[in-house]
């Protein structure tokens, strides 16, 4: 099972109806096989996720943040590790917003060393 405790992570790639950028910075923390982390940046003022760390290393979280228009915000989301030859986590994510929304989308981010 990889460790994703203290890992800071960035936004590679997101759909459209996404909010997460570039600019997005995630820190993960792991605990056991509890995950959680903080998030900011771009069109994210403030956010948090709270989610499971599973014996093939893939993640399964619920997200919730406050955007820029000041909206609150929530998901859920599969993620699936890669490895980069240079060592870092690659995470491919499938996710759906469980607010009005209801729509879907994908998504990439990457360790930052």
């Amino acid at each position: 099972m990889l460790n994703y405790d203290r890992k800071k992570f960035v936004s590679v790639d997101n759909t459209a109806n996404g909010e997460v950028s570039t600019e997005t910075i995630f820190e993960y923390y792991q605990e056991g096989n509890i995950l959680t982390a903080s998030y900011s940046g771009g069109e994210i003022v403030k956010g948090t996720l709270i989610g499971i760390v599973k014996a093939d290393s893939s993640l399964e979280f619920r997200y919730n943040h406050i955007n820029t228009n000041n909206e609150i915000r929530g998901g859920k989301c599969i993620a699936t590790p890669e490895i980069l030859t240079d060592g870092r986590i690659r995470l491919h994510e499938n996710w759906k917003w469980i607010d009005s929304d209801q729509s879907e989308g994908k998504s990439v981010i990457e360790e930052v060393i």
